[in-house]
């Protein structure tokens, strides 16, 4: 049994949200409802209170609960976020991070998936601001139930009603079934970039921050993998409850995946690993007078393409194609040539999403064929895409 907040906001379609929060308790789940001031004058948090079981929350500062800080210790609860009905309202204040009651408050404390129903007028859902909030909203890993069309509370016909409440539990639902579907695996993570010194001061490098190869991991741990991450040099924190392997060259890296690619079941390898060393290494800084002109490179072990050759039946290998043109083409090739079940692309060359962002966008093709291509997503979002696949193909191969 799993707990689910269900975040309740001032439309006349409230009283639906009675049927989604008996939806979920149908299924088994525990239920806690939040609602906005707004909200309470159309349906009393007494009626909530009866169905669920709980104390509806309402105020960000309540003495009726037995908790000191109720939305930070709520939010580290459940396992789902679910809004039913939104307004542009509260989609407002989640776009911009405005906390100004509980249910927005929440909003940012919660790092499960969160599932946002809307409901309104059609002239408001396609308003350019609305539209803007809620593309950003998606950009971070909220998923959506769109609203239908029909006859509205204003009187119009058109689109802003509510979804059905079943739609809205089975979209739940469905988020809550990843919950827990790597339990019993070993899972294998590469991150970030690695640094070839040229003496104790300069280093070949590139512009890799890890942040995807670390939402890879966190993913991975949410789903119930136990997770091993091999991180190059970042600066970031890195997710909680997994074994994290620090180093520093192509080498390094290598020499730690290798060690451990037997015992995994998937392994990921979202490093940027440098392709190139320099052919030696001084020890003091090298002085810019009398420097050669030109300086000697060697090729780095391909670590990806040694795993294809070692990878026996039944285990899952994901590589990464960082291009500047042809994604499709070079992930393609990256398949048949380093053995890989899937290969995750993405063009580099476009301003914001990938290297060092905090958005990516990919095309995603597996050993069958078969491809995805997203939308700009958050690095969170698309690693759940990413895994998404990767059961996908677990499926095919037992």
């Amino acid at each position: 049994m799993a707990k689910i907040a269900l975040g309740v906001a001032s439309s006349v379609s409230i009283y639906k949200a009675c049927e989604v929060l008996r939806g979920f308790q149908k299924a088994g789940h525990d239920v806690q409802v939040i609602e906005t001031r707004n909200a309470t004058d159309l349906i009393p948090p007494a009626l909530f209170d009866s169905l669920s079981g709980r104390r509806t929350i309402v105020e960000l500062f309540d003495d009726r609960q037995p908790w000191s800080v109720a939305h930070v210790a709520l939010a580290k609860e459940i396992a789902l976020f679910v809004v039913a009905p939104a307004t542009a309202n509260i989609l407002a204040k989640f776009a911009a991070g405005l906390a100004d009651d509980f249910l927005s408050t929440f909003y940012l404390a919660v790092r499960t998936p969160v599932l946002i129903a809307p409901a309104m007028n059609e002239a408001m859902w396609y308003h350019p601001q609305v539209q803007e909030n809620i593309r950003r909203l998606r950009e971070r890993g909220v998923q959506f139930v769109d609203p239908a069309g029909g006859y509205l509370a204003c009187g119009d016909e058109g689109l802003g009603r509510l979804a059905d409440p079943n739609l809205i539990v089975a979209r739940g639902l469905d988020l809550l079934g990843r919950e827990g579907s790597l339990a019993g695996s070993k899972v294998l993570v590469t991150a970030g970039p690695t640094r070839e010194a040229l003496d104790p001061v300069r280093y070949l490098s590139n512009r890799s921050s890890g942040k995807m190869g670390f939402e890879i991991a966190r993913e991975a741990r949410r789903r119930g993998a136990e997770v091993v991450l091999v991180t190059g040099p970042v600066a970031i924190d890195p997710p909680s409850g997994i074994e994290v392997v620090r180093v520093v060259t192509a080498a390094e890296m290598k020499e730690a995946v290798d060690l451990r690619f037997a015992a995994a079941d998937v392994t990921v390898m979202a490093a940027a690993v440098a392709d190139f060393a320099f052919a030696s290494t001084a020890g003091r800084k090298i002085k810019k007078t009398g420097t050669a002109s030109s300086l000697d490179i060697i090729p780095t072990a391909d670590i990806l393409k040694g795993l294809g050759a070692r990878k026996k039946t039944g285990k899952i290998l994901v590589g990464f194609a960082a291009e500047t043109d042809e994604l499709e083409a070079s992930a393609r090739k990256k398949i048949r040539e380093k053995n890989c079940d899937l290969v995750v692309a993405n063009d580099v060359s476009k301003e914001g999403i990938g290297f060092d962002a905090d958005v990516n966008q990919a095309l995603l093709i597996d050993r069958r064929g078969k491809v995805w291509s997203t939308d700009v997503l958050s690095k969170r979002a698309l690693a759940a895409v990413i895994w998404d696949a990767v059961e996908e193909l677990r499926g095919q191969k037992k």
